[in-house]
């Protein structure tokens, strides 16, 4: 049996800064995930000024493909509205690759299925044994589904349905998009450039509005496709196209004794733009503090909302 003080589950942005900031303390850490890095992972990849901060890195000091927005454009009910701002487009294939190798964390490649707590720790799938554990594996991370879901179940109100594909494609407008609230969407669709002449398109909304209206994300993303093309934003349908589901913040707790939850499986999303990245990161580093000092784990510092650091943050 493989034994570690402290095994993170999941090696995204929220675990594996959480397992650099323990192993740069000299405490012994292991990350378990069941995908091999560099792996696909969808998402916008909008970074804030703020990410950078955390992560003590300077976006010209990023080793791989970024882009730099100097305005993003929103779209309310058809009117534009240009916002100057200072904002970055990474890809999730290399920026979470990056930050894996970075953390310096032991990585083993394993699909975690069964978690028992006993006495002295937790045993996981009879293979691997620690004192702490941390659930970093977004949504469905099996460390919220063993300890949390029965007892702290999510807000279904929080719950949100995306589609999106990221694909290499030649762009011809290298701005970014958004646009709230068309088509009846309770939620919001994006258009974002990314470096290496990579595309990312999607959608998202709240889930039970659409349920109680009938609708489904999949008609919702047939609509906006269409609408890209018309627009010639792109010149073809998509295939391929892949869902899922998170949620956004909503305040339960995150921490059971030696058990601490980050990121996407803490529902740490943004209220308003259900941005993900700066959330995980940020509470990797607090969890991480909480580990290394013995002090109660507190999520109270993340910040619940993204229009502060598009509005005022980056200016700083």
């Amino acid at each position: 049996m493989t034994e570690a003080e402290i095994i993170i589950v999941g090696g995204g942005p929220a675990g594996s800064i959480c397992a650099g900031k323990i192993k740069e303390a000299g405490r012994e850490v292991l990350i378990l995930d069941k995908k091999v890095f560099p792996r696909t992972k969808l998402c916008a990849g909008w970074v804030t000024p703020r990410v950078w901060k955390l992560i003590g890195v300077s976006p010209k000091e990023y080793p791989h493909s970024i882009l730099t927005f100097k305005k993003l454009n929103y779209f309310f009910n058809g009117k534009k509205i240009p916002l100057p701002t200072k904002q970055y487009s990474i890809r999730r294939y290399e920026f979470d690759h990056w930050l894996l190798e970075r953390s310096g964390a032991p990585v083993i490649q394993h699909d975690v299925k069964n978690i028992v707590q006993k006495d002295d720790g937790f045993v996981i799938d009879d293979q691997f044994k620690c004192k702490i554990l941390v659930g970093a594996g977004g949504t469905n991370c099996p460390v919220y589904r063993t300890f949390f879901a029965k007892h702290r179940p999510r807000n279904p109100e929080k719950r949100i349905a995306t589609m999106e594909l990221e694909f290499a494609y030649r762009y011809h407008d290298s701005n970014c998009y958004l646009w709230f609230f068309e088509n009846d969407l309770s939620g919001y669709s994006w258009y974002v450039p990314k470096g290496g002449e990579f595309l990312n398109i999607g959608i998202g909304g709240k889930f039970l509005p659409m349920q109680q209206k009938g609708q489904t994300i999949q008609q919702h993303w047939n609509w906006f496709v269409e609408k890209l093309m018309v627009q010639q934003l792109i010149s073809e349908k998509p295939v391929q196209v892949k869902g899922y589901q998170y949620f956004l913040r909503h305040d339960e707790p995150a921490q059971l004794k030696d058990i601490y939850l980050v990121g996407d499986a803490a529902g740490l999303a943004t209220i308003d733009m259900g941005e993900g990245i700066s959330p995980a990161i940020h509470s990797g580093l607090l969890a991480a503090k909480a580990i290394l000092s013995g002090q109660p784990y507190s999520l109270a510092p993340v910040s619940k909302y993204s229009l502060w650091d598009l509005l005022f943050w980056w200016r700083k």
